[in-house]
């Protein structure tokens, strides 16, 4: 009886020595790895912090992007980076569009200065110092756009571009006079030889970047060779060779550059599922030349989703059917627009193309001279009119003509 009584003790004394065992000198090395999932905190840190302050567990969140769709229709008004960088200003450009038939915005990328508009990772952008304008909260932007339902073109001033020919000075156009000197226009701004194959790549990896933060379509300006300036003094190191050897063929050799420029970006960005336009000069409807810019429409129709013919008014020449002042130019914005699209249409078609990738740039500025809510209308109208669908506003300055557009 006694010996049962002693072993009955003895497990139990041997049981509580081994739970205190566990308890003292084993959990306390396991319990962390326990509770905490993620990187082990040190609880030595914890302990030397305010009982208010825990100490951070370093992860990224990677903010999911998304695109909407093109619209049937794009109505849309072009935002300059200053704009989409100062929330007030931005904010009533938003409530217009909520509030009108309106769409679509196009913001810039990259604008006449060089400066790309908002922060990109890539080492090849990261350290752009254009000067101009930066959109600190892009990505956050474009999402609140998306939640409003507006699609976002982001616009790329393409071989004008002063800060570029500014970091790589061999890559831009020159003086013929004195080929160490960058050419400049009547402006003063350089630009970059369209020829130059580096730059068509930094093109295309600054659209691809873009769209991975949340641009929905790319849209490229100045795809073109200067237009003003001392043309008698203009020198294009890149181009030169293809320039000279058809000096005389009945196809201008800008043309030829510009419509291999144009194939690059529909190799590159077409299989990837970017949408892109292309604007261009809006003489270039009803013009079968290149107008010594190396645009011709036809070489623009396979190669991109939408052109863009910048039709304004105020850029048509006295003569023009058959006006015979500035002022009657102006004074016949349905005309103009009507005219010119109708013929851009009729060639798409030719093309065996649909003439819905017409998307027209229209006026809404006072240039030359004030622009009533009707000459605006008038020029929507004639788009209408001549079968398509699509429109863009631009107004540099972005005050936008509401009573132009109907309410929604």
């Amino acid at each position: 009886m006694l010996k049962i009584i002693h072993n009955k003790y003895f497990y139990v004394g041997f049981f509580f020595l081994l739970i205190l065992v566990l308890t003292f000198f084993v959990l306390p090395n396991f319990l962390p790895v326990i509770f905490v999932s993620g990187p082990r905190i040190d609880l030595a840190s914890v302990a030397s912090t305010s009982s208010t302050t825990i100490p951070e567990i370093p992860f990224a969140i990677k903010k999911v992007i998304t695109h909407i769709k093109t619209p049937e229709a794009v109505k849309g008004i072009y935002m300059t980076a200053c704009v989409a960088g100062t929330p007030s200003f931005r904010a009533k450009l938003v409530k217009l569009i909520n509030e009108t038939e309106l769409n679509s915005v196009i913001i810039d990328i990259k604008d006449y200065t060089g400066t790309i508009s908002f922060k990109i990772d890539s080492s090849e952008f990261k350290d752009n110092t254009g000067g101009g304008c930066k959109v600190s909260d892009m990505v956050d932007f474009i999402e609140t756009l998306h939640q409003n339902n507006i699609y976002v073109i982001g616009r790329i001033t393409a071989f004008q571009d002063p800060y570029l020919a500014r970091v790589y000075p061999d890559w831009a156009v020159k003086k013929n006079t004195d080929k160490s000197i960058n050419w400049k226009d009547r402006k003063g701004i350089s630009y970059i030889d369209a020829g130059n194959k580096e730059m068509w790549l930094y093109l295309v990896n600054l659209g691809k970047e873009s769209y991975a933060n949340g641009f929905d379509e790319i849209n490229f300006d100045y795809i073109r060779f200067p237009s003003d300036g001392d043309m008698s003094d203009i020198y294009f190191p890149w181009s030169n060779n293809i320039l000279v050897a058809n000096a005389t063929s009945t196809v201008s050799g800008k043309s030829k550059v510009m419509k291999s420029f144009f194939e690059y970006l529909h190799e590159n960005f077409e299989p990837a599922g970017i949408p892109i336009s292309a604007d261009f000069f809006g003489m270039t409807a009803t013009n079968y030349d290149d107008l010594n810019i190396g645009q011709v429409l036809e070489d623009a129709i396979p190669n991109f989703d939408y052109i863009a013919p910048m039709v304004y008014p105020s850029h048509y020449p006295v003569g023009f059917l058959g006006y015979k002042s500035v002022a009657e130019v102006n004074a016949h914005p349905y005309e103009i627009v009507n005219y010119s699209m109708n013929i851009a249409a009729n060639r798409l078609m030719v093309a065996s193309s649909t003439p819905l990738k017409l998307r027209p740039w229209l006026q809404d500025n006072d240039y030359p001279v004030p622009y009533t809510p009707a000459m605006v209308r008038a020029q929507i109208q004639a788009t209408y009119d001549s079968g398509l669908t699509s429109w863009m506003l631009w107004d540099a300055g972005n005050t936008y003509t509401q009573s132009a557009l109907k309410l929604e």
